[in-house]
């Protein structure tokens, strides 16, 4: 049974209608008064449910960016302080930002007076509250995401704070600044820290007095389902924080049900961590901030992933495609917000999600996420898991792989992508994300404001060029440390339109670019430094430039080159498995000569060699520069070789070849044919 008006329990609790100015001047005192009542019933109306928080307290909102936010509590916080001027002198925290961007979220506390201290880890999308600390009208921090999100944590195991290495070397290192973003800030809340020689920085927990979090359905005493949630996010962590902190615990919901009635499977809050119940009206109830509800992202159905719009191809879509080159097979993958989201439609129009976990760091696992004001759900998830459990993951090297935005770059490689002079949009997860995944991908335009690309048969041309460099001297905020990823020896890569830097200990090197794109008046003379460069530069691949699909299914379950070359030092013999093999660009030939080379040189000998040619695919045009690689080996590497493969026409093909080249091609319809021509040769196989 459900209902969303007063029981009879709740007229019997004979708490008036309208607070006195007495209880609203020491709420301290109509606190036990208020534990007292809801014991017996805990739906109030969202006026009463705010004016238990008093001046001064410490509250926590729950959320990702619409996704679980409690707007009716929200709302309602604001009329009651623009009608009262209390509650006054506030300490926020929030973990992500929730907001659209413009009036709803955590913009609804933006009041002078009402806020004296902010914590937050994304600020992109409430402007009122960037605003306000940017002046100096607040004491203001910017922490980790996933900091502040294990914070909750600590706090509820009533921890000294939270100790990690994430931070090190960025803005919120205390030597950096420690996450203060105004002078008005002054109190240290993270301190550097040495173990067993290594640097941490611990994040100091204090008492949260009021925690606000929203789920789908209650039943009369809290329990609390989130069955049309699309995330759990810190939910259940933040309760448990204000409840140890002898704190209270507000949740909007939907709706409410009978005691008894839940399954336990499915209450995400126990109902001995909830204090007040509001019910909420439906339009401040949204899925996210621009949907109502999609099952999909509750987990409730899954739809033809064919019905997710395709993008066009423009500067972002490049980005993305060459971007989905990195991704490899049953890898865990993160993805960003921004332009990152444009991999994860790339990766479903090349129908290669089943071959990767996507993943976003509010605790969806699997499917494909969503982007705009809809980030942090995810269509067909796999999974949804707690906020703090995801940051675990991340933070203990569980990522593959990451792809997220950059806003401004230096030569060292350090990125900005938190504060911009007057404009924060804030960390998030960014910190966390970068620094503990296995591979880094860094994308975004080369320039920004009004960057126009054209494309014309496959190359690129910049039509006109951004307002504001990216590629700069300095970055203002260090978001991510190039200094400190470069001695953990991980590959990290950015990703542009017209050309793609690797991180090396000399900093920033370029190592390809864009077809159709010239080096000096395109890339160079945008930078305000002049990057490493080792020539000669690969150029993108050209699948990348054409509308066509690319075909990325058949490179991703291709085996790397490193893997089917061997050579057994038992047997003396190299083995080449190409079978499967395509040989597109005279790249592909290097990766070839290049395996081969630094397995044989070493051996300072000759060996014998054995090639498995079955079902391999070259271009027409690179059969020559081919050959010739063959014939290199074979002069300066291998005693003797025998191939083998299925396909007549290869055998005539390239055995013709390396006929024409003076070599005796052995080229054989059977590998038991090919291996008995190395046996009759002495080789013992």
């Amino acid at each position: 049974m459900t209902t969303n008006k007063p029981t009879p329990d709740r007229e019997e609790s004979q708490i008036p209608n309208e607070t006195s100015t007495a209880v609203l001047k020491n709420l301290a005192n109509a606190m036990p008064l208020l534990r007292t009542v809801v014991k017996k019933n805990k739906i109030v109306s969202a006026e009463e449910a705010v004016r238990i928080i008093r001046d001064k307290d410490t509250v926590a909102f729950g959320g990702f960016v619409g996704i679980g936010f409690a707007e009716e509590i929200g709302v309602e916080l604001e009329r009651f302080f623009l009608e009262t001027k209390h509650p006054e002198d506030l300490t926020l925290i929030f973990a992500a930002g929730q907001g659209d961007g413009k009036n709803r979220g955590l913009n609804h506390l933006a009041h002078s007076g009402m806020i004296k201290r902010i914590i937050g880890g994304h600020w992109g999308l409430v402007p009122k509250l960037q605003a306000m600390a940017m002046s100096g009208q607040v004491e203001a921090y910017n922490l980790p995401q996933g900091v502040i999100s294990h914070l909750y944590r600590d706090i509820a195991a009533h921890k000294p704070g939270n100790l990690t290495r994430v931070g090190l070397g960025t803005f919120v290192d205390p030597r950096n600044g420690g996450g203060k973003l105004n002078s008005k800030t002054v109190t240290d809340i993270v301190r550097l820290l040495e173990i067993d020689g290594q640097e941490y920085l611990l994040y100091q927990a204090f008492p949260i007095n009021v925690a606000i979090i929203r789920g789908t359905t209650a039943d009369m005493d809290g329990n609390i389902t989130m069955e049309k949630e699309a995330l759990t996010a810190d939910s259940l962590s933040m309760a448990m924080a204000a409840k140890n902190s002898n704190g209270f615990v507000i949740a909007q919901v939907e709706q409410i049900a009978e005691r008894g009635t839940l399954n336990s499977r499915q209450v995400k809050i126990p109902g001995i961590l909830v204090d007040c119940l509001v019910v909420s009206q439906p339009q401040n109830h949204w899925q996210t901030f621009v949907t109502p509800y999609k099952s999909s992202y509750s987990g409730q159905m899954k739809i033809p992933m064919e019905t997710i719009t395709p993008m066009p191809l423009d500067e972002r879509k490049i980005i993305a495609r060459r971007a989905a080159f990195e991704l490899k097979p049953n890898s865990v993958v993160n993805l960003g917000i921004g332009v990152p989201e444009g991999i994860a439609c790339v990766a479903n129009e090349e129908k290669i999600l089943d071959f990767i976990t996507l993943t976003a760091e509010p605790g969806v696992i699997g499917g494909a996420p969503a982007g705009g004001l809809n980030f942090g759900a995810a269509d067909n998830a796999t999974a949804l898991i707690d906020q703090p459990y995801q940051f675990d993951l991340y933070d203990g090297g569980g990522l593959d792989v990451a792809f997220l935005g950059m806003a401004e770059i230096d030569a060292e490689g350090n990125i900005n992508v938190s504060k911009f002079g007057p404009r924060l949009a804030g960390a998030g997860g960014f910190i966390n994300i970068s620094q503990n995944a296995k591979k880094v991908v860094f994308v975004g335009t080369f320039t920004a404001g009004g960057l126009n690309c054209q494309l014309d048969h496959g190359c690129l041309t910049i039509k006109g060029e951004g307002k504001f460099k990216k590629f700069v001297k300095q970055v203002d905020h260090v978001t991510f440390s190039g200094k400190y990823a470069a001695r953990s020896n991980r590959n990290i890569l950015y990703i542009t339109e017209r050309c793609v830097f690797t991180l090396t200990q000399d900093g920033l090197e370029l190592v390809e670019i864009a077809p159709g794109v010239d080096l000096q008046k395109d890339i160079l003379a945008h930078m305000d430094f002049a990057p490493v460069i080792r020539q000669p530069l690969k150029l993108m691949d050209a699948r990348i430039f054409n509308p066509e699909h690319m075909d990325l299914k058949q490179d991703l379950l291709s085996v790397s080159i490193h893997e089917r070359i061997t050579y057994s030092t038992k047997m003396d013999i190299l083995f080449a498995n190409l079978a499967g093999y395509t040989v597109k660009t005279k790249e592909d030939i290097d990766a070839v000569k290049t395996t081969i080379v630094n397995l044989l040189q070493p051996l300072g000998k000759k060996v014998y060699a054995i090639g498995n040619y079955d079902g391999f695919n070259i271009n027409p045009d690179l059969i020559e520069a081919y050959t010739e690689m063959q014939t290199y080996l074979t002069q300066n590497y291998f005693s003797k070789v025998s191939r083998y493969t299925t396909s007549a026409f290869l055998r005539m093909k390239l055995g013709a070849s390396l006929e024409k080249r003076g070599l005796a091609p052995h080229i054989y319809e059977s590998k038991i044919e090919a291996h008995q021509f190395l046996e009759s040769h002495g080789s013992d196989v």
